[in-house]
């Protein structure tokens, strides 16, 4: 298949474009700059984009946007996060309506935001969204792809958790510390992670578009959410090293701003109702072997 990839130089772009082109597929990057004989490419800041019709695209994953960890979130920040989902979902479902040859499925980045804050209890894709700045990324997130849906691609927005990867993200920042011994559980630990390996992610990615009865939200998680005290305590313990310095609350706030409630110390337990009704087998369902396949070399 042809594959349109936005987002293809981020963390899960990367490894995406890398197995999806071992699989024998063809992939073409959503480039942000016309270079060379660049044939798809836009600036969504602008809302333009070129898409070539001389070549038929059978799938689009639409990965890009502004990233939500990298520094405190400022109302400028913020309004990037924002923006560069929803105007650049909006940009490329427009241009992908207005095909001749339309993909046969769009599959578009959201996030388990879209719950808010949980606590103990586990939602699924049936359940209401939450409240918060994150919720309200998702929901616009989501309802972007508007035109895409309309114009009869097959659309799937994947609630992505924590995505648990080596090479960056949540997991390289808090290996980190644990390694130099000065790691421990952030606030009470109680709050709940919903986390995916990235094995586990590409690999939905790619049974997603080799089934057709899935659309809409789908949640990408593991089936095991745990605690953060649950967490560290494992990743602790894959390392070999001691986790006995915890970051207070206020501490978290401090340092981090707003980001600290919506990211650190909020509670989020997700199931993936929907991939477990299709029959996906996980390949690290339990996060200790996950850990290990991650870490350990």
């Amino acid at each position: 298949m042809n594959v349109l990839i936005s987002g293809s130089t981020g963390l899960i772009g990367t490894a995406l474009t890398d197995t999806l082109v071992s699989a024998g597929h063809t992939v073409y990057p959503l480039l942000r700059n016309v270079s060379g004989d660049a044939i798809f490419y836009w600036n969504p800041e602008e809302k333009s984009i070129h898409l070539d019709e001389t070549v038929t695209i059978d799938v689009v994953i639409h990965l890009a946007g502004e990233n939500i960890a990298d520094s405190r979130w400022s109302e400028k920040k913020k309004q990037k996060i924002l923006q560069s989902r929803v105007i650049g979902t909006q940009v490329l479902c427009q241009a992908l309506a207005n095909l001749k040859h339309k993909p046969g499925l769009l599959i578009s980045g959201s996030a388990i935001g879209y719950y808010g804050e949980t606590g103990d209890t586990m939602v699924d894709e049936k359940s209401q969204p939450g409240s918060g700045f994150l919720t309200d990324i998702a929901m616009q997130w989501e309802a972007a792809t508007q035109p895409a849906e309309q114009a009869g691609i097959r659309t799937v927005h994947i609630r992505t958790g924590i995505v648990l990867s080596p090479l960056g993200g949540v997991l390289q920042k808090m290996a980190l510390p644990v390694k130099l011994g000065v790691g421990g559980v952030v606030g009470n630990g109680q709050q709940y992670m919903s986390w995916v390996s990235i094995n586990d992610m590409i690999n939905m990615i790619e049974f997603i578009m080799e089934n057709n009865s899935l659309n809409g939200p789908v949640n990408m998680v593991s089936k095991s959410p745990v605690t953060n005290y649950t967490f560290t305590k494992t990743l602790g313990k894959v390392l070999g090293r001691p986790t006995l310095f915890p970051m207070p609350a206020f501490i978290a706030r401090l340092l981090f701003g707003e980001m600290a409630d919506a990211l650190l110390l909020s509670s989020s337990r997700v199931y993936p109702a929907k991939l477990e009704a299709e029959g996906y087998k996980y390949i690290n369902p339990d996060l200790e072997d996950a850990l290990k396949d991650l870490l350990v070399k």
